[in-house]
């Protein structure tokens, strides 16, 4: 198997690190333009609400990934990525540019100082079959915390209501996985769609997980 990596970063003392709209956008923003292997101004391209990457400001040389982004998943005090080096040590050198990229930021915008991510960020490889073909669909399960947290105790009533709450929920690359245009140009999901079997694939196996679902086979992965 392909080595891939599932990193998720917290919040210091679990505080929210999206606080609104503005900082989502930011942040996503910041997995496109920080996946590269140059230093980069972030200043180059930005997010529109409908259209994935608006316009360049100024004309640049393409990228030279570090990762491959295969999935992600946002969340109010953290997040979730499902990564996969294109070079030596190309995790860690992305998750620092990262996450200092995006504490800049957010200590700017808030006017305050200090850590904003809780220590160094956690790593887990995925080295069994098994791993790979749940962690994915985990990691875009993570938004029923919000509404349905009964969903880790397989005790959600009704999972077509998990499904439509999830199909609302833009901050995770769970819709481009479904075709339904989001942020594509942030994920190489070239590697997983072969794996499902396109977006249809995807859908039909996302949805029998979520029915199914056994948090136990991956205990060892999910970084929570």
């Amino acid at each position: 198997m392909v080595e891939i990596v599932h990193t998720l970063s917290r919040g210091v003392d679990k505080r929210k690190i999206f606080l609104d709209t503005q900082d989502y956008f930011r942040f996503i923003h910041d997995l496109f333009e920080f996946n590269d292997i140059e230093n980069v101004n972030t200043t180059f391209y930005r997010f529109s609400q409908s259209n994935d990457i608006a316009r360049r400001k100024i004309e640049r040389k393409p990228r030279k990934l570090l990762v491959n982004i295969l999935a992600f998943c946002l969340m109010p005090n953290h997040y979730h990525l499902l990564l996969q080096p294109r070079m030596e040590d190309a995790i860690p050198k992305f998750m620092k540019k990262l996450n200092m990229g995006y504490a800049k930021y957010f200590n700017q915008k808030q006017e305050r100082y200090g850590t904003l991510f809780e220590g160094r960020y956690k790593r887990v490889p995925i080295k069994h079959d098994a791993h790979f073909i749940h962690i994915p669909y985990y990691i875009h399960c993570n938004p029923l915390d919000l509404k349905y947290p009964e969903w880790r105790e397989r005790k959600v009533s009704g999972y077509k209501n998990a499904l439509a709450y999830l199909d609302t929920y833009r901050w995770s690359s769970h819709l481009d996985y479904l075709g339904k245009k989001n942020f594509p140009s942030v994920t190489q999901r070239e590697l997983l769609l072969d794996f499902f079997g396109g977006h249809g694939g995807y859908a039909r196996c996302f949805q029998n997980w979520l029915k199914d679902i056994d948090l136990e086979s991956i205990r060892d992965t999910v970084l929570e």
